[in-house]
């Protein structure tokens, strides 16, 4: 009886119930998606290009980012003999937080952001991926070109880093031509 009395409080209520602590279960989030439900549902609310756009912000939030470190030089890439030593890479570098499934015309927004010589009108971007090779000696390895402004011209601006063969670690060069 004295369990009974000390459940209660001062006020003569019942005591509620014990909730555990913690954050709630993620049970109830686990269950998986069906992409054909999504898909119908964004179709009768968007157009087909916000629909491209939402399906990647939906693939971008399921996704961790990763660093892609970017170094830029004008006229040319960097020799692989500069990427040698680590801690003494080109100071000319800019770190960016994407997705392998980034295409070469972000990353050539995102340069633009940062690099006087990319912003003019017939500015060619070069992109290289740059890595250690099984010798351990770096290798710079072209893969891609876009315009600055996309004027019509469209050289690889769709290609995405993972289509491209990119693998996380991996620099990139880019040549502002």
């Amino acid at each position: 009886m004295s369990g009974l009395v000390e459940a209660q409080n001062r006020q003569g209520r019942p005591a509620l119930p014990t909730q555990p602590r913690g954050p709630p279960s993620l049970a109830r989030f686990r269950e998986p998606v069906d992409r054909e439900k999504l898909l119908l549902l964004v179709q009768n609310i968007f157009d087909v290009e916000s629909l491209g756009k939402c399906l990647r912000f939906y693939t971008f939030s399921k996704t961790c980012p990763l660093l892609l470190r970017v170094f830029t030089k004008s006229g040319g890439h960097h020799p692989a003999e500069e990427f040698a030593v680590r801690g003494k890479e080109p100071k000319d570098e800019v770190q960016i937080y994407t997705w392998k499934d980034a295409n070469l015309r972000e990353l050539t927004d995102l340069v633009k952001e940062v690099s006087q010589e990319a912003r003019k009108r017939d500015a060619k971007l070069s992109f290289a991926f740059v890595y250690p090779d099984k010798n351990g000696r770096f290798v710079v390895r072209p893969v891609g070109m876009t315009y600055s402004h996309g004027s019509g011209q469209r050289l690889d601006d769709p290609k995405t880093l993972a289509e491209l063969g990119f693998q996380i670690g991996d620099y990139l060069s880019v040549a502002i031509l």
